[in-house]
Parts: structure tokens; C-alpha cells; sequence
């Protein structure tokens, strides 16, 4: 049995593997249809993760609405809504951006400097501390927070980016599944931030992936990929 969360990457990037523009503005460019695969995603787990920068960019989080899946996590003995856990080293925030007004649980994970911002105060219902990387600076150590979260019950993370998040997580072998979304534009540019961040990979030290499946609805793709854990821990 893992000591971790189960962990799922889900995103949508352009044709041309963007997430966002030239300015890492907000991406808005995915369908209703990527809006709802997402929301089904985030209802099948116990927890959704996001980083600093993501979370500023949009200003909010996605609750779960459709009727059917509040009732099928009702059934379930679930919380009708998955924990939502941002992840600042800084935990630097506007407190009135609309995601602190939000009917969801808030959780922040941070350092004992981001954490003490949040002290006594009503934004945030769990503040974790964690330590950085001792080789990655301005990192978490995600393994020792995952281990925490499956503690704390949360078996089932959906992770939904930015790119620094997910590279951190790839980095440390943590990412078991990754539900991605092609969507038909084009955004270019060198510096537009892509689904995996960080310094990048060597080809032979590339993560490998197993196609699970396809579905295509009118001009997006869905791709549903497993990580190859073969070589990893």
C-alpha cells in the first residue's frame, strides 16, 4: 500500500503544447466539455492541488456544481466538496481574491514564514508547514508532504497545475497518472509556460508514459496517460 495519495495530473494545453500565453495570463481557451472533464476529475478525489502562481493568475478555484456528482459523493460518505490546497513557499496572497470566498475547504501549504501571514486568521481552515528541498531551493519536499496529506485522509489528489508544481512532483517520481486536454489553437512563444516546468529532462531520463485512452468530443482531445514507474521508486 502506498503511503502517499494517489495522484493525477489533469490539464489543457493548446495544439502547440502551451498552457498559457506569452504573458502566462489565465488560460481560457478550453470548451465547456474540458470545463465538465474537469470538474468530474476534481469529484472523484479527495483533495485538488495547485500552485502560488496559478491560483493568482485565476483568482478562484473550480467547486464541484453538477447535481449528479454532489450526489455520488454523498453517496459515497464524501464531503460534498474535495479539500482545495494551494502551495506557496512565500504564502503570499490577496486576501480578497474571490477563492477565499468560495463554499469549498481551504488548505495552504507552506514554510513557517508563509505560514505565520495566515496565523489567526479565517482564510485558510488548515495551514501545513513543510520543509523545502534540500537540493531543489524554493521547493517543497513533496514526498514527506504527500505521506502528510494520505495521514490527514486525503487518498486522492488531482493535481491541476502550473507547470512548477508538476515538474517538482515528476522530479520526485510522485505523479501516477496524467488526463490531458488538446485544444485547437495555436499560442507559441518561447517563454509561454508548457504543462511540466522546471529544468527539464535529459531523453534518457524522460518520463514515460502508457496511453490509457482517447476521447475525442467536437475539436478537443482527452488523453489519459499512465506514468511508467519501471525505473522509479
Amino acid at each position: 500500500m502506498k503511503e502517499r495519495p494517489q495522484t493525477t495530473v489533469i490539464i489543457a494545453m493548446t495544439a502547440d503544447g502551451k498552457i498559457a500565453d506569452k504573458k502566462g495570463s489565465a488560460a481560457r481557451f478550453g470548451s465547456i466539455a474540458d470545463k465538465k472533464h474537469l470538474e468530474k476529475q476534481i469529484a472523484l478525489a479527495d483533495g485538488v492541488i495547485f500552485g502560488a502562481r496559478t491560483l493568482r493568475a485565476y483568482g478562484t478555484s473550480l467547486p464541484i456544481t453538477n447535481p449528479e456528482l454532489l450526489h455520488n459523493r454523498q453517496a459515497q460518505q464524501k464531503p460534498l466538496q474535495p479539500v482545495h490546497l494551494v502551495c506557496s513557499v512565500s504564502g503570499k496572497f490577496d486576501p480578497q481574491l474571490q477563492f477565499f470566498h468560495q463554499p469549498i475547504p481551504r488548505w495552504l501549504i507552506t514554510t513557517e514564514t508563509g505560514a505565520k501571514l495566515w496565523q489567526h486568521q479565517p482564510e485558510f481552515d488548515r495551514i501545513l508547514v513543510t520543509d523545502l528541498s534540500n537540493t531543489k531551493p524554493n521547493h517543497h519536499h513533496w514526498e514527506v508532504t504527500l505521506n502528510r496529506l494520505k495521514q490527514l485522509g486525503l487518498n486522492k489528489l488531482a493535481i491541476l497545475g502550473g507547470g512548477q508544481l508538476i515538474a517538482s512532483l515528476f522530479q520526485e517520481n510522485l505523479i501516477d497518472e496524467l488526463w490531458l486536454t488538446i485544444c485547437p489553437l495555436i499560442l507559441g512563444g518561447e517563454n509561454s509556460p508548457t504543462p511540466v516546468a522546471g529544468i527539464g529532462f535529459f531523453q534518457s531520463q524522460g518520463i514515460k508514459l502508457q496511453l490509457l485512452e482517447v476521447v475525442q468530443i467536437e475539436q478537443e482531445v482527452f488523453l489519459h496517460y499512465l506514468v511508467n514507474k519501471s525505473k522509479g521508486k
